[in-house]
């Protein structure tokens, strides 16, 4: 829900917010976060944890960035977003305030109030913006639909029992069933 329509805002105003505030700022609006259920806490701890893991065991350069992180996808003054899950592989793009250009993989965790944002906006704001591999988590639903945005651009929806594979590490695969237990 856009906070406020009356102008357009800038990184400044996305900087300035009250403490403790959380939005994201696209195309110049100001998106109000809710405060997120606890199976969307469950899910993006136990995400972050097993690419994280991943990643060291095979002593990958990628960082994985959970929610709250800054990213500013086209690296212009419109447009911040807070996906749960950021992983980049291209340590040129952090900065001490976040990401400065498209993270190579997104995973965003659907909850009531983002999900016109994260099956609409930000697919295509991400695509776009370059990044690679882009996952829409739906707990509600028990599914998750992938996106593949190199090569052969590719889409898939999965139920949290099937196994996906990873597109941007080719041995990863996740069973988000197995991460609830």
């Amino acid at each position: 829900m856009p906070i406020s329509q009356e102008h357009i805002y800038t990184s400044e105003d996305y900087w300035n917010l009250p403490e403790g505030q959380r939005a994201e700022l696209i195309d110049g609006k100001l998106y109000a976060m809710a405060p997120p259920y606890r199976i969307h806490q469950d899910l993006l701890m136990e995400l972050s944890a097993t690419i994280r893991n991943y990643i060291k065991s095979k002593k990958g350069t990628c960082k994985v960035y959970p929610a709250p992180f800054a990213v500013n996808l086209n690296e212009n003054d419109k447009i911040w977003v807070e996906p749960d899950i950021s992983v980049i592989c291209d340590k040129n793009k952090l900065s001490d305030r976040g990401c400065e250009g498209a993270p190579d993989w997104i995973i965003e965790i659907v909850s009531p109030s983002s999900s016109r944002m994260d099956y609409s906006v930000k697919l295509f704001k991400y695509r776009t913006a370059g990044v690679r591999e882009y996952w829409i988590v739906n707990p509600l639903k028990r599914v998750i639909q992938t996106y593949s945005f190199e090569g052969k651009e590719d889409s898939n929806a999965f139920l949290f029992d099937d196994e996906i594979q990873v597109h941007i590490f080719n041995d990863l695969t996740i069973k988000v069933s197995d991460l609830l237990q």
